[in-house]
């Protein structure tokens, strides 16, 4: 493999990993206003890494349409959106400063679900890692490997809020410190995996391109809107989530513009 492509892959997986470090240097709970800032900064380099780094190259990919460049992108979005929508419907999981299970009844521990949920939308994050790499070794798009460098950076910077707000509840419900730091670790396993698995199935996929770019966009949008949104909204109202989203959307699109 790659080597570029090596460290890319495991560039957002050390983002989660250093995230849910975070439980051996700080208390036993993470401060409300802590985890809305985070969740509202994860939101917004989400939104952002959707719009630069997979709407647009995959509009751009399929310039040839004319008019209708637009259509694969609209088609592979909405099957991003469905295809989370369906997952969240049959995996069991358990969503943040929740008490009601979602998914297929299940008898796993309230820690397992956590991680879970987690699990659930860091699969979609691996395969866009691995198709926007796929994209660039294939030296036939318009990715360029600081467009791949920048995504990479981007997923990096929103799991390593990510890590932490899995970790710290898990040691506040009375899990060690080493334990906790073992399920946001784990949590993010599944990213380099899934990415590994669509590079291997690059040559195939490439074809479709602008709706898989445009699927990942979906399926990271949907995670935004079904749950760091409303997450980030509960409790007394504050405008600190707002300004952090708005951060990290800026520091998403700077980043992916300079570099891309």
């Amino acid at each position: 493999m790659n080597v570029s492509a090596f460290y890319m892959i495991l560039i957002p997986f050390l983002g989660t990993t250093l995230g849910a470090g975070c439980v051996f240097l700080m208390g036993s709970h993470l401060n409300i206003k802590l985890q809305k800032a985070l969740t509202g900064f994860a939101g917004g380099v989400m939104v952002a890494a959707s719009v630069w780094s997979l709407l647009i190259p995959a509009i751009d990919e399929a310039a040839d349409l004319g008019p209708f460049a637009c259509v694969p992108a609209a088609v592979g979005f909405l099957g991003g959106i469905f295809f989370l929508l369906i997952l969240d419907m049959v995996v069991p999981h358990l969503h943040q400063n929740s008490d009601q299970p979602e998914g297929i009844h299940t008898d796993l521990k309230d820690s397992i679900l956590l991680v879970l949920a987690v699990t659930l939308h860091n699969i979609p994050e691996g395969m866009t890692v691995g198709i926007v790499i796929a994209g660039w070794l294939s030296g036939q798009t318009m990715i360029t490997l600081s467009g791949a460098m920048a995504l990479a950076i981007g997923i990096a910077i929103q799991n390593f809020p990510e890590g932490a707000i899995i970790s710290m509840p898990l040691r506040t419900q009375g899990l060690k410190k080493s334990k906790a730091f073992g399920y946001g670790f784990l949590s993010g396993v599944v990213e380099p995996i899934a990415a590994v698995v669509t590079l291997l199935l690059a040559n195939q996929l490439l074809p479709f391109l602008p709706y898989l770019l445009s699927f990942a966009a979906g399926a990271m949008i949907y995670v935004v809107v079904e749950e760091l949104i409303p997450e980030a909204s509960q409790g007394d109202h504050s405008n600190l989530a707002t300004v952090a989203f708005a951060l990290g959307f800026t520091l998403m699109m700077v980043l992916d513009v300079a570099l891309a």
